[in-house]
């Protein structure tokens, strides 16, 4: 798979993402953050049980791969507290807020993978900048104000930055359909037992919540999340935050497709700016590509 393929597979799931701020949101109005994601992360793990038998019949293809059971309970922890800080922050925020907040990974992740010791060239970071401005425009609509929520939030975007480098390290070193399959696992069993102890899960609650929760598991969770790891295994960190950001973008034209709001000039101008950061920083890394990719030709 090429850097162009796995870019296309990391704006689809971007897309995907973006349809599902909706979905939470909607969901939350009868069921708990902790219910509600541990039921959508079971239901993405069980999606991936089909996949599992088809390509674990292909012994080439599952052998020289590592156990991914340690990094699975590993992206999964993370994943778990990420999610619910996230969902718990959405109760007392506003949803254009939490986006733009969440969204700020995409200036965290080449600052942590910096001192990680990962290397960000010029064009990468100005491509963070102008979405980092791009997403204040998209999103933040109200008065300059900080709650417990964004708070949370905010908490919650050091821990995405942190998921996207950990995917981006083990993601082509293990199986992947396993590591997303014991990431998930991990999320929903830890969030089922918080539920369990601080929630009050009522059946006819999750009936309430079906499409919501169907959504945010098979298609946000399941899909998603697994398109992430795979479009990783050939994405440099800090441009996969950038186009991964984009899920504001595609949520706000969801938001205008699907339950009619508008966009207006400042919106517009948002969107715009979040994509030519977008393609500055994979213009500027292709550029790049192509130079060592000459460079080794000529050696």
């Amino acid at each position: 798979m090429n850097i162009i393929k796995a870019n296309l597979l990391l704006l689809l799931t971007a897309a995907i993402w973006g349809v599902a701020f909706t979905a939470q949101r909607a969901g939350m109005e009868f069921v708990g953050p902790f219910t509600f994601n541990g039921v959508r992360f079971l239901l993405g793990s069980l999606s991936l049980l089909p996949l599992l038998v088809f390509f674990g019949r292909d012994k080439q293809l599952t052998a020289n791969r590592s156990n991914a059971l340690i990094t699975g309970v590993l992206a999964g922890t993370v994943l778990f507290a990420a999610a619910s800080l996230q969902q718990i922050g959405m109760i007392t925020t506003t949803a254009g807020k939490a986006a733009f907040i969440t969204s700020l990974y995409i200036v965290l992740v080449p600052i942590i993978g910096k001192f990680l010791g990962q290397t960000t060239g010029k064009g990468t970071w100005m491509g963070c900048i102008i979405a980092a401005a791009g997403l204040y425009f998209l999103c933040i609509k109200e008065a300059a104000s900080i709650q417990l929520g964004d708070l949370l939030v905010l908490i919650g975007a050091f821990l995405w930055a942190i998921h996207i480098l950990v995917i981006g390290y083990f993601s082509p070193r293990v199986d992947v359909l396993k590591l997303s399959f014991v990431q998930f696992m991990t999320c929903s069993v830890l969030s089922s037992v918080i539920a369990a102890i601080t929630e009050e899960v009522i059946l006819s609650s999750l009936v309430k919540a079906a499409v919501p929760i169907l959504y945010g598991g098979i298609c946000s969770v399941g899909i998603a999340y697994t398109l992430q790891a795979v479009g990783q295994k050939h994405a440099q960190p800090a441009h996969a935050a950038i186009i991964l950001s984009m899920e504001a973008v595609f949520a706000a034209i969801g938001g205008f497709l699907l339950l009619g709001e508008k966009l207006g000039t400042r919106e517009m101008l948002g969107c715009l700016l979040m994509l030519s950061g977008m393609l500055i920083s994979q213009l500027h890394g292709l550029r790049i590509h192509k130079k060592e990719s000459v460079s080794q030709i000529g050696n």
